[in-house]
């Protein structure tokens, strides 16, 4: 019996999986940390022997060329790819036997990519699933945007015909599993959905229930910003990645972190909002490690810029550094944990905290600045009358728009509102972070 299993990536949203037959086992988009996958292998008691990607990746590092290295495994890619490394060129209609219960068989599905690839697992003939990467998605498909604006109207109308091509091609019993999808900027529209096949998806996919034309214009409508680190994704995975280095950062001293403040390094520090408002070094940035940690920093942080990271213990740093090895950023300055007042060898700063009901209140009594840091797409679909709009991604960028004085930060939840606020408070701002649900402002009359 042949058995799926997936490989969880929340902070960037993606999923790889591991399927084996109780022998052997093939591996599908591999994270860069494969260690996970070489455990779960270990743990289910199967060997390795294909690895396989669905295309080149534009919002991680692959690892799958380490892995297939370490375990010594076939490694599948396009043919098409201009890869630097070895590899075993796979094409459209290749059929892969990876075990006598497990057969493979590519199917081109351009539309995330030009040379993106599909591969249908069947056993004993029987079609059982679809590894869909960035094509066929739970309820939507991959977004065509990332390899530039010129190429953005051939391969979303690609992305179409792929998607009717899977739908066509495979029976409804096949289950989906897609790499993208999970909170992913991959994916062109987001979706609750955590399991499907593709006959749920033919009903209810609306690339699958849409026409072309319709399709298409709803999905360019309906585009957002996409991480701007995703630029250094697909070079990277082209060049072919090494094994990342886990080892912990050397350690960095109150003195060393003072002097990396002061240098305007990136200084961060992975404790949730709440425990770093209630005392922090002053000139830290705050992105906490129970978020989108690698997909903010990624954003936000000049890339190559060197990068200190502050933890309650060992473990989240170390964390930390495993989330950040994932896109790519190797170098890790230094790294400390404990209690903040280890970390400086003068006075903590605090950050005040509010609901969305103490705003109502304070704007009752006096002028504040509203900064709504939440998306464009998020802020059009309701905001606070009056509050001014700058991405939480452009706000590194357009800090001499804010007014000067005490301004309010919100998003939807309180994360990107308290990143933007320690932000704000490092370049001497009076900054409050709203750490409140965004649709507790519309309870309270504000939006």
């Amino acid at each position: 019996m042949v058995e799926i299993i997936p490989v969880e990536t929340p902070s960037l949203g993606d999923r790889s999986y591991l399927a084996h037959d109780g022998e052997v086992a093939l591996v599908v988009d591999p994270q860069r940390d494969y260690d996970r996958v070489t455990a779960l292998a270990a743990r289910e008691g199967v060997r390795i022997t294909h690895v396989v990607e669905t295309h080149i990746h534009n919002d991680y590092v692959t690892g799958g060329l380490a892995l297939a290295q370490e375990v010594g495994a076939a490694y599948h890619v396009g043919a098409e790819d201009p890869v630097a490394y070895e590899r075993v060129p796979t094409r459209d209609g290749d059929v892969i036997e990876v075990s006598p219960a497990m057969t493979l068989t590519a199917i081109a599905t351009p539309g995330h990519t030009f040379t993106h690839l599909s591969y249908a697992l069947s056993s004993h003939g029987q079609d059982l699933a679809v590894f869909t990467g960035g094509s066929l998605l739970f309820g939507s498909t991959g977004r065509p945007d990332l390899l530039g604006p010129e190429h953005t109207h051939s391969l979303v109308h690609a992305q179409y015909a792929s998607a009717h091509r899977l739908a066509e091609r495979l029976g409804d019993h096949t289950q989906v599993y897609p790499t993208h999808g999970f909170g992913s900027f991959c994916s062109a529209t987001q979706s609750e959905a955590t399991a499907s096949t593709i006959g749920q998806e033919r009903r209810s996919n609306p690339a699958l229930t849409q026409d072309e034309e319709e399709w298409v214009a709803d999905l360019l409508a309906g585009l957002d910003a996409y991480p701007a680190y995703y630029a250094h994704m697909g070079p990277a995975n082209l060049a072919g990645p090494h094994a990342p280095d886990l080892e912990p950062p050397a350690p960095a001293d109150a003195a060393e972190i003072r002097r990396r403040v002061e240098a305007g390094e990136w200084v961060v520090d992975l404790r949730n909002r709440k425990t770093f408002a209630a005392g922090f070094v002053p000139g830290t940035f705050n992105v906490g490690i129970d978020g989108q940690f690698s997909t903010y920093v990624g954003w936000l942080m000049p890339w190559g810029s060197r990068i200190t990271l502050l933890g309650e213990t060992p473990e989240q740093v170390a964390e930390a550094q495993r989330e950040l090895a994932r896109i790519g950023v190797d170098e890790i300055a230094g790294g400390a944990s404990g209690h903040p007042r280890e970390w400086t060898d003068g006075e903590l700063a605090t950050l005040p905290r509010a609901t969305f009901a103490d705003l109502a209140d304070v704007l009752h009594h006096r002028r504040v600045t509203v900064l709504d840091v939440r998306r464009e797409p998020e802020y059009a679909d309701g905001h606070v009358a009056g509050a001014l709009n700058i991405p939480i991604h452009e706000v590194l960028d357009r800090l001499d728009e804010v007014p000067e004085g005490e301004v309010w930060v919100h998003c939807v939840s309180g994360y990107r509102a308290s990143v933007v606020a320690s932000i704000l408070d490092a370049a001497g701002r009076r900054a409050v972070a709203v750490d409140d649900d965004f649709t507790t402002a519309e309870e309270v009359g504000l939006a």
